[in-house]
C-alpha cells in the first residue's frame, strides 16, 4: 500500500506480512504535510511464525519526504516496525512498537555463551538492521518522537545521521538491546525518557557481561546532545558511549561536547556510564551498585560534576585520561572511589596512539565527598594531579600513589563556571516514578528472550551453580495464586501451592544427567505474557523452570594449525596426507564450552592457530532434541558419521560477533558425536548444546 495524503485508519487489527526483507515494506509513504492517525489500529507481521527470531519485513517504510506525522500506531511481528529515510521534520506520537523482533539467547544462569555479544561499530551500510528495531531512522533531521513505547524486543529507536530531534515522554523498557541507539547523530534532545532494563548477558552472582547491550547508546562522531532527566537503570551499560572507527584510525573528532544532566543510570552489569575517547559533560546523575559508574578510557576534558556514587566497584575508573575534572561528587559505599592510571605502551595497531596524546595527566579532584569507601583515589602512571578541598570519612586507604605519580598538588584554584542549560518540556512525565520497587542489580533476571518484565508469572533459579542437591527458587508474579501442577527431576517440594511473591526449595533426584522440569499454573489479574498476550482476569496460565543437560565423555584434542603450510579450509581432508601430525594438548571433559583469547598455551608455546577435534557417545531418551553450536572460526558437526553442522567457511561471518547455529534432530538410544574446529587466530570459541524440544 502507498500511501500520500492524510487518512484516519479504522481501529482494528490487520494481519500483513511483510515482504521478507527490509528493502520494502507493508506501507510506503512518500510527500509532504501528511497526517495519518492509526486510531490504535494495530498492524501484525509474521503471522505464520512462533518465535520473535523468527519475525522479517518491514510494516512501515517513510521517505524522501517532510513534515509526516505518525500517531497512534500499534505494530508488532516485524523485524523493524517503522523505517524512516530522508524525512524532514519527522513526527511520531503515541506509538506502541512493542514485542518485534529479537535473538534467541544462548547464555544460560550458569554459563554465558559468546554468541550474545553484539556489535554495532560501523553502520555506514546500515549493518545495525541485522539486530532489528522498532524505529529505524536515517537521516531524519528535526524529528519529534514522544509518548511512544517499545517493549519486549530487541532495539528501541536506532537513529543514523538524525540531527535536531527531540526525544521525550517515552517509554522503551525491558529489551534485549538497545534501548536508544545513535550513530553520526548530533543536536539532539532526549529528555524524560524511561529507558530501564535493555540488558543482557547478566546472571546475578554468577557473571555480568552485558554482552553491549545498553539503555542508551552514542557512537561515531555523535556530539552535542543533550541527555537530561532519563531513568536508564538495568541497562547492559547504562550509557555507552564510544569516539568511533573515525576517531580510532585518525585520532581526530570523537563523540564530543555531550552533556549528561539529571539522569539516573544505576544498576549496570558493567558501566553506568562508558564514555571513551572524548570529551563530555556529566553532572547530577545518580549512579548507583555498578561494576564501573563511570569507565572513562581515554576521556579528555571531561568534567565530572555534581554525580552520586553508592555502592559500584569502582565508581570513576579512567585510563590514559588528561585534562579531565572530578568535582562536588558524592562518593557513598564504593569499593574504590576513584582509579587513574596509564599502561607503559599502546596498541600498536591504533591511529589514536600514533596521533592523540594519551598520557595519564592533569586532573583537578576537588569538593567531593567521600563516604565509607574502602579505597578512596588510586592513581599510577599519572603526571599533574590537583587534589584539594575534599572530605574523607569511613575509608580504608585514602591515597594510594605508584612511584610513577608526578606533581601531586594541593593548592586551590579557581571555581569552574558550568553555566548548563537543559531542555524545556512542556507536560513532562516523570520517568521515575515507580523505580523503587526494581531497586538493586539483582531484579536483572535474563530469559532466553531477555529481561525479565515482572508482566507474568516466572519461576527463578536462585542458586544456579550450587552443587548440592537443593535447589532454591523465587516464584514472582502479578497478584494471583500459583500451584505446582508437573514436576520431573526434582521432589520434596517445600510447597506446591501459594499466593506470589513465595520462595520455595526442591532436592533434586539422583540421576547421571539433569533432567528438571517443574510446570505451574498461575490464576489471578489480568496480565502480559513475554510474547505480549493479554491474559485476561482469572483465566489460567502455565509457566515452567526447566534444565537439561546430558553429560559425555568427551575426548578433546588440540592439534597446531599453520594456514600458510596447510590450510583445511580449502582442502577435503582436516589434516594433510602423511603429516603424522600430535596433539599438544588433550582434555577430558563432560561439555564443550571453550572460549580462548590470543591461542591456547602449552608445553611452554602458544598456539594461535589450532585444530580442535572432539569425541563423544551418549545415550538418548527417543525424541526431538535441537542442537545449538557457538564457533568461531570454522566447525562441523558429525552424529554417527553424519554430518549434520557444516560451517567451514568463515568469510560468510562478516561481523566480529560469533555466530551460533541450531538444528532439530531425533535421538534415541546410543549416538556418537564427533565435533572438528579451526581457529585461524585472535579469539576463539567452541560450544555445544542439546536439549530436548518442548
Amino acid at each position: 500500500m502507498k500511501i500520500h495524503a492524510s487518512f484516519k485508519a479504522k481501529k482494528m487489527i490487520y494481519k500483513l506480512d511483510a515482504p521478507a526483507d527490509t528493502a520494502s515494506s507493508v506501507i510506503l509513504i512518500e510527500g509532504n504535510n501528511i497526517t495519518i492517525d492509526f486510531n490504535n489500529a494495530e498492524l501484525r507481521g509474521s503471522n505464520s511464525k512462533i518465535t520473535p527470531d523468527e519475525f522479517f519485513g518491514v510494516a512501515i517504510c517513510i521517505r524522501n519526504s517532510k513534515k509526516v506525522t505518525i500517531k497512534n500506531l500499534k505494530a508488532r511481528g516485524y523485524k523493524v516496525a517503522l523505517l524512516a529515510r530522508n524525512v524532514e521534520e519527522l513526527v511520531l506520537d503515541n506509538c506502541d512498537l512493542s514485542y518485534n523482533y529479537r535473538q534467541h539467547l544462548n547464555s544460560t544462569q550458569e554459563k554465558e555463551d559468546i554468541s550474545d555479544w553484539m556489535s554495532y561499530h560501523h553502520n555506514e551500510k546500515d549493518e545495525w538492521l541485522r539486530y532489528g528495531a522498532a524505529f529505524y531512522l536515517r537521516g531524519c533531521n528535526k524529528a519529534v518522537i514522544s509518548n511512544c513505547k517499545v517493549t519486549g524486543g530487541q532495539n528501541a529507536l536506532m537513529m543514523m545521521e538524525c540531527n535536531d530531534a527531540k526525544i521525550f515522554n517515552n517509554d522503551f523498557s525491558f529489551n534485549s538491546g538497545i534501548g536508544l541507539g545513535m550513530y553520526r547523530c548530533n543536536h539532539n534532545e532526549v529528555s524524560f525518557n524511561r529507558i530501564n532494563f535493555n540488558v543482557r548477558g547478566h546472571s546475578e552472582g554468577v557473571y555480568n557481561r552485558g554482552q553491549d547491550s545498553a539503555g542508551i547508546l552514542v557512537y561515531e562522531q555523535s556530539s552535542n546532545n543533550i541527555f537530561y532527566k532519563n531513568s536508564v537503570t538495568h541497562g547492559g551499560d547504562g550509557f555507552f558511549l564510544w569516539a568511533g572507527q573515525t576517531t580510532m584510525d585518525t585520532g581526530k573528532g570523537g563523540c564530543n561536547d555531550n552533556l549528561l544532566l539529571s539522569n539516573d543510570f544505576s544498576y549496570a552489569p558493567t558501566n553506568g556510564i562508558e564514555v571513551t575517547f572524548s570529551r563530555n559533560y556529566i553532572s547530577n546523575n545518580f549512579i548507583f551498585e555498578c561494576d564501573h559508574g563511570i569507565w572513562g578510557g581515554y576521556s579528555y576534558g571531561t568534567m565530572i560534576e555534581e554525580n552520586h556514587f553508592r555502592n559500584n566497584r569502582i565508581a570513576i575508573a579512567i585510563e590514559q585520561g588528561q585534562h579531565n575534572r572530578i568535582v562536588h561528587n558524592l562518593f557513598l559505599g564504593d569499593k574504590e572511589a576513584i582509579r587513574l592510571w596509564s599502561n607503559k605502551t599502546q596498541p600498536s595497531d591504533w591511529g589514536y596512539a600514533k596521533y592523540h596524546d594519551t598520557r595519564s595527566a592533569d586532573y583537578r579532584i576537588s569538593d567531593n565527598s567521600f563516604n565509607s569507601n574502602l579505597g578512596v583515589i588510586n592513581i599510577s602512571r599519572t603526571d599533574s594531579v590537583n587534589i584539594f578541598n575534599n572530605s574523607y570519612a569511613g575509608y580504608i586507604t585514602k591515597f594510594k600513589f605508584d612511584s610513577l605519580v608526578t606533581h601531586i598538588d594541593s593548592t586551590e584554584d579557581t571555581g569552574v563556571d558550568t553555566g548548563l542549560v537543559h531542555p524545556i518540556v512542556k507536560n513532562p512525565k516523570d520517568p521515575f516514578a515507580g523505580n523503587g520497587k526494581y531497586i538493586g542489580r539483582r531484579n536483572i533476571m535474563i530469559t532466553e528472550w531477555g529481561p525479565y518484565d515482572f508482566r507474568s508469572p516466572i519461576i527463578w533459579n536462585t542458586n544456579p551453580t550450587d552443587t548440592t542437591d537443593i535447589m532454591k527458587f523465587d516464584i514472582l508474579g502479578p497478584n494471583g495464586k500459583w500451584k505446582v501442577i508437573d514436576m520431573i527431576g526434582v521432589e520434596n517440594l517445600s510447597a506446591v501451592s501459594g499466593t506470589f511473591p513465595a520462595t520455595i526449595t526442591a532436592q533434586k533426584v539422583r540421576s547421571d544427567k539433569t533432567d528438571i522440569k517443574i510446570i505451574l499454573e498461575y490464576t489471578g489479574e489480568a496480565m502480559t505474557t513475554p510474547q505480549g498476550e493479554v491474559i485476561p482476569a482469572g483465566k489460567t496460565y502455565r509457566f515452567q523452570f526447566r534444565k537439561y543437560f546430558r553429560p559425555m565423555n568427551w575426548m578433546v584434542e588440540f592439534y597446531p594449525l599453520d594456514t600458510l603450510k596447510y590450510n583445511p579450509l580449502k582442502n577435503t581432508e582436516l589434516f594433510e596426507a602423511g603429516s603424522g601430525r600430535q596433539a599438544f594438548k588433550t582434555d577430558i571433559v563432560k561439555k564443550i564450552d571453550y572460549a580462548w583469547w590470543g591461542g591456547i598455551a602449552a608445553n611452554g608455546k602458544q598456539y594461535p592457530q589450532f585444530i580442535t577435534v572432539a569425541n563423544a557417545a551418549g545415550s538418548f531418551d527417543p525424541g526431538d532434541y535441537e542442537i545449538s553450536l557457538t564457533w568461531d572460526d570454522a566447525a562441523r558437526l558429525y552424529i554417527d558419521d553424519k554430518l549434520v553442522i557444516s560451517e567451514w567457511d568463515p568469510s560468510k561471518y562478516i561481523f566480529d560477533e560469533s555466530p551460533n547455529r541450531k538444528i532439530r534432530v531425533k535421538l534415541g538410544g546410543e549416538h556418537h558425536f564427533r565435533l572438528e574446529h579451526l581457529e585461524l587466530g585472535g579469539f576463539a570459541t567452541i560450544s555445544l548444546k542439546i536439549r530436548p524440544v518442548e
